[in-house]
């Protein structure tokens, strides 16, 4: 069985998760709490992130790009990135958008003032930035209007058929709407799209996670929210 090491509010773990669900592969989770640093973790990850994938071969597979990118080469049956080069090239622009400056400006952000330093026995006692949080949740509206933008123009994000880009999208959107931070009632365009995405079988098993200490939002498991 393959293994995916992962956080379930992780949006990088997330990703790899819809990955594997939308490839129809299966796999056994193994919660990681990464902020303890494990030595037996390290040992698969020097970094010390989640996701960390091993395969059904044995091959460790650490940072959830690097994981897709495997899972597209071994598994192509279901293509998540698609065909012809400036589709490829768009798939991979709009996934680095989101895991780059949508992590750094609001899922990660968020994640770890309302999550991850309550976990932490050095911080826990900080409470959670409030100057940073009010930023994180105003950036969140600057992708909403792009992904309102561009969906407004295709299909799916990247083009006519569902790809990467919307899963790397919904991973970080989805940990963010977990903890009720995402004002869907101004983008309709992108609520639609989210809609969509959240209807797809691959991700019935996000909407059932959860937290102890930390309840989701009313409508986080509601399809018709």
């Amino acid at each position: 069985m393959r293994t995916l090491y992962h956080f379930p509010l992780c949006p990088f773990s997330r990703k790899v998760r819809l990955a594997l669900h939308e490839k129809k592969l299966d796999f056994a989770l193994e919660l990681e709490q990464f902020w303890e640093k494990r030595a037996e973790f390290q040992k698969l990850n020097v970094a010390g992130q989640v996701p960390v994938l091993i395969d059904l071969n044995g091959s460790v597979l650490c940072d959830s790009s690097a994981i897709c990118e495997y899972l597209e080469d071994a598994y192509p049956d279901r293509p998540l990135i698609g065909d012809g080069l400036a589709h490829r090239a768009e798939v991979r622009r709009l996934t680095a958008w989101f895991d780059g400056k949508g992590a750094g400006e609001f899922s990660l952000p968020l994640v770890f003032e309302k999550v991850i330093k309550r976990n932490i026995a050095s911080m826990n006692t900080l409470g959670p930035n409030s100057p940073l949080i009010r930023q994180a949740k105003s950036a969140i509206n600057l992708h909403l209007e792009y992904i309102s933008w561009l969906v407004d123009r295709r299909n799916w994000l990247a083009g006519d058929e569902f790809s990467l880009a919307d899963l790397a999208a919904a991973a970080h959107l989805s940990v963010v709407d977990y903890l009720g931070d995402v004002p869907w009632d101004k983008h309709e365009n992108a609520k639609s799209w989210y809609a969509r995405i959240k209807s797809r079988p691959s991700f019935r098993a996000l909407l059932h996670d959860r937290l102890p200490g930390i309840t989701p939002s009313a409508t986080y498991g509601d399809l018709d929210f």
